[in-house]
C-alpha cells in the first residue's frame, strides 16, 4: 500500500508519523470522538501508543491507517482499512474527521481514495463498514464514498448502557472474471417447489 497519495486537489492521505501525536490528542479531546474509541486518548502517551499500534499493524499488513491532511499538512481526520482478511480479500473501513473538517466532504473524498488504493494496491475485493443508525452524517459519508447499504445489525453496540442498531455498507472492487449478481442458493431455495 502506498503511504502517501493525493485524494483530491488539496486533500492528501499519508501514513501517520510520530509528529502527529498532538493532532491526535486534540482530535480526541472532542466529546464526539471520545465516545467512538475503545481506547481513550487522553494524554500524549495515549496518542503515541495509538500511533505506534498503527505502525505495527501497517508493517504486519493487517491494517492501513492514513492521516487525512490538507495542503499545509494539517490533520483533518483519518481513514483506515483494518481487519484485513487475505483469504477472502476483505477489509473493514473506518473514518473520522476533526470538528473543523466536518461537513466539507473530507471524509467521503478520503474514503473514496482509500477504497481505490485498497482495491488496486492491497488487492482487496470487498470493503465493509458500519455506523450507528443515529449517526446520519456517517451514513452520508458511506453513501457518498460508494458504499451500498446492505443491512441492519440490531442492537450491536452498547454505549453508556444503551444498545444501538448498526447499519452495514459495502463496496466491491471489480476484477475481471469476478462473478456478480448470481444467486448461490440451490434451486429449491430460490422459490422452486420440490415435488411432494
Amino acid at each position: 500500500m502506498r503511504d502517501h497519495l493525493e485524494a483530491s486537489p488539496g486533500l492528501w492521505l499519508r501514513r501517520w508519523s510520530e509528529k502527529d501525536a498532538r493532532a491526535v490528542l486534540t482530535a480526541f479531546a472532542d466529546p464526539l470522538m471520545r465516545e467512538q474509541t475503545r481506547e481513550p486518548v487522553a494524554s500524549p502517551g495515549d496518542a503515541e501508543r495509538r500511533l505506534a499500534g498503527q505502525h505495527r499493524r501497517w508493517r504486519a499488513g493487517t491494517a492501513f491507517a492514513f492521516a487525512v491532511v490538507d495542503g499545509q499538512d494539517t490533520v483533518l481526520g483519518q481513514v483506515a482499512v483494518s481487519a484485513i482478511d487475505r483469504r477472502h480479500s476483505t477489509g473493514w473501513v473506518s473514518y473520522w474527521t476533526t470538528r473543523a473538517a466536518r461537513g466539507g466532504g473530507v471524509a467521503s473524498g478520503a474514503c473514496r481514495s482509500l477504497a481505490r488504493r485498497a482495491f488496486d494496491d492491497a488487492g482487496l475485493f470487498r470493503l465493509e463498514l458500519g455506523h450507528r443508525v443515529n449517526n446520519p452524517a456517517s451514513c452520508r459519508v458511506a453513501r457518498a464514498a460508494g458504499f451500498a447499504v446492505e443491512g441492519l445489525q440490531r442492537q450491536k453496540l452498547e454505549y453508556d448502557g444503551v444498545r444501538h442498531d448498526v447499519e452495514t455498507h459495502a463496496r466491491l472492487g471489480h476484477r475481471p472474471g469476478a462473478r456478480r449478481g448470481r444467486s448461490t442458493c440451490p434451486p429449491a431455495a430460490r422459490g422452486r417447489r420440490r415435488p411432494t
